[in-house]
């Protein structure tokens, strides 16, 4: 025979009584908003690159190293509430060190293309390093991408990373001491806000971005479900290395109006666009709406099997939207195959070539002048 206290005998009838649900649940525990830091690799001469993973209060988390500026991983949730890794990324510091497809890092000094890898300024003549059929892409061989930055974190409930580095004069090709100041700031909306500063001694030119490859189903599909809206009438039509004519045309009519969230999937083959021939798909620059310098709308990016949103700002004129036509199978983080149109970049700049193009907006920066850009990707569902 069983003996109960009285305390849980009255407990039990008050149970009954009231009808029992269970135990009390307990809830989750969220960690505090802030920005930790580990050693994420050692160079070859002992030099160590740093990871810093930024949190928010509703779960949010960046990580970043100051190795190139590379987002190594990012978590955003899905319309169940379900928190997983949106960024293309590698599994090592080691797998970085190697060189990667610009997987998420800083692009800089020049993001996209300049032809013939050489451009004048004032008069002179600036030949650059060629990476890319005789034309420079993404700042050179060794462009911001494999350079070490200096990190300085920031705490707090919006944790801010900043970042900076001295190109030398001469760095790839390009004039002038150059100091560049990036911070990555994970806002408590869900927002990963990017401001970019920079100054130089001499004059030069300047277009930095970030190369952040984005999968909104958590790796679990490619991207040619995905409904896409860029807030463009135009776009910049290249010949076939890439490299833009100087035209600028309406995108009404072509494969490349998004003006309306738009299906990647149907408008990606068409071949008889030779547009989508060159790039192999979409790899091209739109002409965003409004004015530039000022943070806007710039695009949407929605995955209706996860509800996930992306919604980006931008106070720059233009956005290359990549659809990961060249990738190959790499092995990412956890095993993943990154295979062709297997991610989506929305690199915020100004237009390809501009050193070489006098029609499209001015990419020099001259000495006592202050580079300013600031991009801000949000996330949501719907």
């Amino acid at each position: 025979m069983k003996f109960f206290a009285p305390t849980l005998l009255l407990n039990l009838a008050l149970s009954l009584l009231n009808g029992y649900a269970g135990p009390t649940p307990t809830p989750p525990i969220k960690k505090m908003a802030g920005i930790e830091k580990t050693v994420f690799g050692q160079f070859p001469d002992g030099r160590e690159a740093d990871l810093f993973t930024l949190r928010n209060a509703a779960g949010m988390t960046v990580k970043i190293t100051n190795y190139g500026g590379y987002i190594v991983s990012m978590t955003a949730p899905d319309k169940s509430g379900t928190y997983e890794d949106i960024i293309l990324g590698m599994p090592t510091f080691a797998d970085y060190l190697k060189g990667t497809p610009s997987l998420g890092p800083i692009i800089g000094r020049f993001g996209n293309r300049i032809g013939g890898a050489k451009f004048t300024l004032d008069g002179k003549e600036y030949v650059l390093t060629p990476n890319s059929r005789g034309n420079q892409l993404h700042g050179g061989r060794v462009g911001f991408d494999k350079k070490l930055w200096n990190a300085t974190p920031v705490d707090g409930n919006e944790p801010t990373l900043k970042l900076t580095y001295t190109s030398a004069d001469g760095e790839e090709g390009y004039p002038g001491n150059l100091s560049v100041e990036v911070a990555y700031t994970l806002q408590r909306d869900n927002s990963l806000r990017i401001t970019y500063l920079a100054t130089t001694d001499k004059p030069t030119v300047l277009n930095l971005t970030n190369h952040a490859y984005f999968n909104l189903s958590g790796m679990k599909r490619d991207v040619l479900g995905y409904a896409l809206m860029i807030k463009a009438n135009s776009f910049l039509p290249t010949d076939a290395s890439q490299i833009p004519t100087g035209a600028i045309e309406p995108v009404k009519g072509t494969p490349f109006d998004f003006t309306k969230p738009t299906v990647v999937g149907t408008r990606i083959n068409d071949t008889t666009n030779v547009q989508i021939k060159y790039g192999s798909g979409f790899d091209h620059c739109w002409v965003l709406d409004g004015p530039a310098n000022k943070l806007r709308l710039g695009a949407t990016v929605h995955d209706p099997e996860s509800g996930r949103l992306m919604t980006m700002y931008t106070t720059e004129p233009g956005v290359q939207v990549y659809t990961a036509n060249h990738l190959n199978g790499l092995k990412g983080k956890e095993g993943v195959a990154y295979t062709k149109r297997f991610g989506i970049c929305l690199e915020t700049q100004h237009f390809p070539d501009s050193p070489n193009k006098p029609n499209f907006p001015s990419t020099v920066l001259r000495p006592g002048e202050t580079y300013r850009s600031i991009t801000v990707y949000n996330f949501s569902t719907k």
